[in-house]
């Protein structure tokens, strides 16, 4: 039976659960800065919004922005590398990059004031998933250029917890490890669960006895069904989560553990879109479209109505004001 692991409401930040009305209006607050952050240090973002005959000032309500230009993944590759970027670039803390699975990768940068953002937001994430401090976190990712095992890593630390910043050893090494070690908690992808699973019953050893309370998972689809088998086999809560390289990597969106229904999607750190991808209108939540964000605290490289290329539909939030994110490929 996966173990009770709902967070206590005084361990929430008070932003979590703020009326709607008031997260809106610091959406608009953030929103705005942000905006002209862009067009002040950013020339791909003033031409575009030049070309538009649109200014920062011409954003009063949260529905202008959809009279704003988009940011295509075109637009962050021509730009390569620093193009994008609204600060010197001797003011990055650190550099990440998209896999580049679908084209030249991405680079992306970030100030020790994104760093630190970054990380508080992971902190918000893991704490969703049900992880407590102190509990130590197998970190079961690639290191490298993607942001991924890096944000999960730093999170762990800051929360408290101890980071065990496994890389992608192969499965049988990983399941060796884990016995060993006993973590409560993994991050991961579902590919390397799944491969951990086996590796394990190859390896004779006991799923439910690698001490794993809680699984982070995300980067790839899985389902209703993966999610049984995970929880079932090493007597877990398995957790969804959402990012983009482009933007912080882990930490926009969470899956909270009290209702197990799709990620929160951190609201005051990102505002969400979904748009017909054929007629580029804004469509309503509920309905299924393509996610575009926008950043609305990040200094080194804000990122103003950001095409994702992923389908989803946003739903109102339910273990947090926050809406969640339907994604067709997660449980």
């Amino acid at each position: 039976m996966p173990p009770d692991l709902t967070p206590s409401e005084d361990s929430l930040e008070p932003v979590e659960t703020w009326p709607t009305d008031r997260l809106r209006a610091l959406q608009l607050q953030r929103l705005r800065w942000s905006l002209r952050h862009a067009w002040e240090n950013v020339p791909h973002t003033r031409h575009a919004l030049e070309d538009a005959k649109l200014h920062p000032d011409d954003l009063e309500t949260l529905p202008d922005l959809a009279r704003f230009p988009f940011t295509t993944r075109h637009d962050l590759r021509h730009a390569q590398p620093w193009g994008m970027l609204a600060v010197p670039r001797q003011r990055l803390a650190r550099v990440h990059a998209t896999a580049g699975t679908t084209g030249r990768p991405v680079l992306a940068g970030h100030t020790e004031r994104d760093l630190a953002g970054w990380s508080a937001l992971m902190v918000r994430s893991l704490r969703a998933a049900g992880i407590q401090p102190g509990w130590a976190v197998l970190v079961a990712l690639p290191f490298g250029l993607s942001p991924f095992a890096h944000g999960a890593t730093a999170g762990a630390e800051r929360h408290g917890c101890t980071a065990i910043p496994a890389g992608s050893p192969d499965p049988a090494a990983l399941a060796r490890l884990a016995q060993t070690l006993q973590p409560e908690a993994i991050v991961t992808t579902p590919g390397r669960m799944k491969a951990l699973l086996k590796a394990c019953r190859a390896e004779g050893i006991r799923p439910d006895d690698l001490g794993l309370q809680v699984a982070v998972l995300g980067g790839e689809a899985w389902d209703r069904v993966d999610r049984a088998t995970f929880e079932a086999a090493c007597g877990l809560r398995a957790l969804g989560a959402y990012g983009i390289a482009e933007l912080t990597g882990p930490g926009l969106a969470q899956e909270c553990v009290e209702t197990q229904d799709g990620p929160t999607l951190w609201e005051d750190h990102v505002l969400p879109e979904i748009i017909d991808p054929r007629t580029r209108q804004v469509l309503p939540d509920g309905e299924e479209g393509e996610l575009v964000l926008t950043s609305l605290t990040r200094e080194a490289m804000p990122l103003i109505r950001y095409r994702t290329g992923d389908t989803a539909r946003l739903l109102p939030g339910t273990a947090r004001t926050h809406r969640r994110l339907k994604l067709p490929n997660n449980p």
